[in-house]
């Protein structure tokens, strides 16, 4: 991630430029045609793009700096994390509403600094509009999410409103969140006032306390278990956040997998009833068309014997009209 002031949510000068919204048909584009452009760039397409497309573009762009000999970037494209539906989400506020986005980050200034100032009337006035604004902006964010064909669940807006608590209270989540690029949710500080009461005391340095360890060998010894300890925890904890990332990752691909088939299904219902009706009528005029024929052949039928019944009466009425001129002819005084 490249660094970022605190200022806003808008990208360093000649760094990067406008960014499209994590829609489908962006993510189209950058997979029909891999960019070998400026890495940040291609990241920002990334992170643009729904978590589903995210790692086929990540793989076809590596892919494609690569080929262009971009080692480094290539590595770094790889290297970049899926986000999860609802880091994904929060990332499309700083994306599509960047001016909302910039006031966001100004309230969680002024949040912070009222903290740190122990100034309990701007603090109570500060968090009474915190409440109303993460409300407002996570609803935009579930709409944004809906309007790309992604649909939030009740779970992933609870951690996008997490993430946007985070983002006032901690200076460091909102340089993360400002850059567009969040893997996962953040968490507030559990330090930082969530209501309107009173400002605690600020953050202190932590007192030494009887089970410190002694000073000497021995207490360096001690210390250096602990840091061991600290340090194993801390890999455990790390390892144990990735597996949670995954697993979530691969939770949501799921819940879109069944939502897609579910789509599916209703649209294949929809076909066999459509079809079926299609037959029903079919039946129903082949039925119809059987009828016509019945009345056509019977009615051929009645016409061809009243044609033989007429063609024997001409006949016998022609043979008759001959036999009287014969006898006229019989009967005449020139004879």
């Amino acid at each position: 991630m490249s660094t970022r002031r605190e200022d806003g949510p808008g990208r360093k000068d000649g760094d990067r430029g406008p960014v499209p919204v994590g829609s489908a048909g962006s993510a189209g584009s950058a997979e029909d045609a891999p960019s070998v452009g400026p890495v940040e760039s291609v990241l920002d397409l990334l992170y643009a793009a729904p978590p589903s497309d995210f790692v086929s573009l990540r793989e076809r762009h590596a892919g494609a700096a690569r080929s262009a000999g971009r080692k480094e970037d290539a590595r770094r494209l790889h290297a970049a994390r899926r986000p999860t539906l609802a880091a994904w989400a929060a990332n499309l506020l700083t994306r599509s509403l960047p001016e909302e986005s910039r006031r966001f980050l100004e309230l969680g200034r002024a949040l912070r600094e009222a903290y740190r100032a122990l100034d309990a009337d701007g603090l109570k006035e500060l968090s009474a509009q915190r409440r109303s604004v993460v409300t407002a902006l996570s609803r935009q964010a579930a709409d944004l999410a809906r309007e790309a064909g992604h649909p939030l669940s009740e779970g992933a807006r609870r951690e996008v409103e997490s993430t946007l608590l985070a983002v006032l209270a901690d200076p460091a989540a909102a340089e993360q969140w400002a850059g567009g690029r969040l893997t996962g949710s953040l968490t507030p500080p559990s330090e930082f006032p969530s209501g309107g009461g009173r400002a605690g005391p600020a953050p202190r340095e932590r007192p030494t306390r009887p089970h410190d360890p002694p000073e000497g060998p021995a207490g360096d010894e001690l210390a250096e278990r602990r840091r061991r300890r600290r340090q194993e925890e801390q890999a455990r904890a790390e390892r144990a956040a990735r597996e949670a990332h995954d697993r979530r990752a691969e939770r949501e691909d799921a819940d879109a997998a069944s939502r897609r088939a579910g789509d599916a299904v209703d649209r294949a219902r929809e076909e066999v009833s459509a079809a079926e009706r299609r037959l029903r009528e079919a039946h129903a005029e082949l039925a119809r068309a059987e009828r016509e024929l019945g009345t056509a052949r019977e009615r051929e039928h009645t016409t061809a014997q009243a044609l033989d019944r007429a063609e024997r009466e001409a006949r016998d009425a022609a043979r008759e009209a001959d036999r009287t001129a014969g006898r006229a002819e019989r009967r005449d005084p020139r004879d």
